[in-house]
């Protein structure tokens, strides 16, 4: 049976919800537990970035060879643990994004972001792990820098260490996006056309988008788009532009006093009626009634991934994840 280790131990007494880890040669504390070569699960999200040497990584029953360069995200709940070790080092990201706050809508805004972190753990068996993100020589320092910044402020804890150590966090999730969308992997690059819609969708939700006009961004199949799109998402394109309206009607509604009909209008539908209709099919009240009752109660600013999870409750209808 596996191990289930607990985000409390690794997270410390202060609960700050990133940590760096280091496995390898040169860790080799007695009193430090080591489940390299254990399987294993864990309650938090893992980034594994392997440093140096090589072998094989098992998720799930399945082994991928692995070796300096590989970088992949292991979800939370995922059972895994690595073999036939050749002087493997690795790094691990620890992290909790439930805790953490990411600003997950404009991160969905990277293509690489949403193919990296939302699509490649769903095709990685797939995909026989060839759609990983693989740093080259280049690219490998300066995420190692990234990372022992982390590691650095999370260890001092000076003075602002926890927005030290988030900010890095964050920049390290951006650069490791912008490096995937650089994969020259032939599944990568499919994975890459679906996150572009996804990132078009995000920043352009305004514009009347057809179904066709996707397909001929994402240079796919209708039958491919839809079915590796669904996948991500439990939607299919249109389904997911429609949501990201209704997110941003939830801003406009909590946060100003703009008749409905505008709303609707601002937030890309084309009928009040129309929008009025859907907004309570999901969410169970009418746009007006749900300003009622939520308007003096919302903070100014709305975090994405909060919004989502509330949305979820409501309308048990699972956003985006």
């Amino acid at each position: 049976m596996a191990i289930i280790l607990d985000k409390h131990y690794y997270f410390g007494p202060n609960g700050f919800p990133i940590s760096v880890w280091k496995e390898g040669l040169n860790n080799t504390d007695p009193d430090r537990p080591n489940y390299t070569e254990t399987e294993h699960s864990h309650n938090y999200w893992e980034i594994v970035l392997i440093n140096s040497g090589s072998g094989k990584h098992n998720l799930e029953g399945q082994s991928f060879q692995v070796s300096a360069g590989d970088v992949f995200l292991i979800q939370k709940g995922q059972k895994h643990f690595f073999h036939d070790l050749n002087n493997l080092e690795l790094v691990n990201v620890l992290y909790d994004p439930e805790l953490l706050g990411l600003p997950e809508r404009e991160l969905r805004k990277l293509p690489g972001y949403y193919a990296m972190f939302m699509l490649e753990p769903q095709y990685r068996k797939q995909h026989n792990f060839s759609s990983r993100l693989h740093l080259k020589r280049r690219e490998l320092a300066p995420a190692i820098q990234t990372i022992e910044k982390i590691e650095s402020a999370c260890k001092k804890k000076d003075a602002g260490w926890e927005i030290t150590a988030l900010t890095s966090f964050q920049e390290l999730i951006i650069f490791l996006s912008k490096c995937y969308v650089l994969s020259d992997s032939p599944d990568a690059a499919s994975l890459l056309r679906v996150a572009n819609v996804i990132a078009l969708l995000e920043k352009e939700y305004k514009n009347p988008w057809k179904l066709n006009d996707l397909v001929r961004a994402a240079n796919m199949s209708k039958g491919n788009l839809i079915r590796i799109f669904k996948n991500a998402t439990n939607q299919t394109p249109i389904e997911y532009l429609i949501e990201i309206r209704i997110q941003h009607s939830i801003d406009l509604l909590c946060l100003t006093d703009m008749p409905v009909t505008e709303i609707a209008y601002q937030v890309g539908f084309n009928d009040g009626n129309y929008f009025s209709r859907y907004f309570k099919e999901k969410l169970k009240y009418s746009p007006r009634d749900y300003r009622l009752n939520n308007q003096t109660h919302t903070p100014k600013h709305i975090n994405s991934a909060s919004l989502s999870m509330h949305l979820s409750k409501l309308s048990k209808t699972n956003f985006y994840f």
